[in-house]
């Protein structure tokens, strides 16, 4: 059926595409798709002729619909509305992988992967080691997960499996039994998501993660696995971090679970800044958008892991100071200039830190509208006790009981209120925020015995 005239998107992505690349790209999409993409060459001339030439990226016309469409009727956005608005160049010169298990894009050519206005070019970015421990990839080296094999190791998504969810949808508790030749009932824990069908915030953040996290390696960012895009459901699956989210510790224990200890709370700060420190310099620049105690993840060591990609963005290019986007994020965390403006740079990140820093001083939600009016907002109520050691005194966590270091709280509180600041130039790098941290947790400033570390 010929494209309608009127639809100039669809028609854009018809006269960038040869029949060639129609083929290839039909092949690799689910069958009930396939037919959307059966245009014969004389419909693709008819298309093309009547189209103008398109100067605007494509990305930025695939973001416009999908906005146009959710705000339509959220209801209505189907997968197949979303799956066509797929970045189909992404899938340009690519081969079909002989087995399903895994997604090696061709090297022949400029890969782009558009998510957001964001793009990622494997043919620019080499395998290299960054920040010593953290390695960016060239292509995303995630496996394809069958939907029957995610629904076999969720028991068909039992509600007992639920870990958690969000505006993405669902996470559940899996079960991936060893490939052949493990033993038997041999197998691994992980995490699922499950997009959320009806809206169209999942679909988008779907992409992002496996823009992101599908290249990205790094001890402190959660393991992205794989991913399951099928006729029915698109998927996600991650490392499982045993002791769930910081959020979960440090805000709804209860009598019931230990307070984190403080050489804990300063372990994970350090790894959540060393963290959000790679993603800063990986490169390619990323800035997080979203960083905040729900989205630090603690495995059973309490070894903290950021998660939760979906509102990331690349950092300004060409000498731009920054990216203007839409402001999106969470109330409490987000940066006033970039709530205020638009616009978004990487101290959009360290001042969402800074906040951090604050929750793990007090044990108090950043926003918590049950609090007294003045107290409602955590950073303008405590700001004027971070100074001094007397005032701080008044606000630190009280479940920790005076069990820590009064100068090495100092130390983080002043570095808190620097995280803070009102000008975003002249707060701290993330990389000077991780160096600052590290020292505070010498031996010599806080006067404990150097830790025995075991190979």
């Amino acid at each position: 059926m010929p494209l309608p005239p009127t639809d100039k998107t669809l028609q854009g992505k018809a006269k960038s595409l040869s029949p060639n690349e129609i083929t290839s790209v039909a092949a690799a999409l689910p069958p009930m798709d396939r037919n959307m993409l059966s245009v014969s060459t004389r419909q693709l001339t008819m298309a093309s002729s009547n189209v103008p030439n398109v100067t605007s990226p494509l990305g930025k016309q695939i973001n416009s619909e999908m906005i146009n469409a959710g705000k339509k009727d959220v209801r209505k956005t189907t997968m197949r509305k979303l799956l066509r608005l797929w970045p189909w160049d992404a899938l340009r010169n690519t081969t079909k992988p002989a087995k399903k298990e895994s997604v090696n894009f061709s090297k022949s050519a400029p890969i782009s992967r558009r998510t957001s206005n964001m793009t990622l070019r494997a043919s620019t970015v080499s395998k290299k080691s960054i920040a010593g421990s953290g390695e960016l990839l060239p292509t995303p080296n995630l496996r394809i997960f069958h939907f029957s094999e995610l629904k076999a190791a969720t028991r068909n998504f039992s509600n007992d499996t639920v870990l958690g969810g969000g505006g993405f949808g669902t996470v559940y508790r899996g079960w991936l039994k060893e490939e052949s030749g493990g033993k038997q009932g041999s197998g691994s824990v992980v995490a699922i998501k499950m997009l959320n069908r009806e809206g169209i915030q999942g679909f988008a953040e779907w992409k992002a993660e496996v823009n992101f996290l599908g290249r990205l390696s790094h001890p402190n960012l959660v393991k992205l696995l794989g991913y399951s895009w099928s006729d029915i459901e698109l998927l996600l699956v991650y490392e499982f971090m045993q002791n769930g989210s910081l959020e979960n510790h440090l805000f709804y224990g209860g009598s019931a679970i230990q307070p984190i200890p403080w050489d804990i709370r300063l372990k994970i700060l350090i790894g959540a800044a060393r963290g959000l420190a790679f993603l800063h310099t990986s490169g390619i620049g990323i800035i997080h958008r979203d960083f905040k105690t729900s989205n630090i993840l603690l495995d059973g060591s309490y070894h903290a892991k950021i998660s939760d990609f979906g509102l990331a963005k690349l950092g300004p290019t060409d000498g731009n100071s920054h990216v203007s986007t839409q402001v999106i994020g969470t109330y409490g965390y987000a940066a006033p200039e970039y709530v205020a403006t638009g616009h978004l740079t990487a101290k959009s990140d360290v001042y969402s830190f800074g906040v951090v820093l604050v929750e793990m001083l007090t044990g108090l939600r950043a926003l918590d509208k049950t609090r007294p009016a003045r107290q409602q907002n955590l950073v303008g109520w405590v700001k004027p006790y971070l100074p001094k050691t007397n005032t701080l005194k008044e606000v630190m966590d009280s479940r920790l009981e005076g069990r820590y270091p009064n100068k090495c709280a100092l130390q983080i509180a002043q570095l808190a209120l620097n995280c803070l600041g009102e000008i975003p130039k002249k707060r701290p790098s993330m990389q000077e925020v991780v160096e600052t941290l590290e020292r505070i947790d010498s031996p010599v400033e806080n006067g404990r015995q150097p830790r025995v570390h075991f190979s």
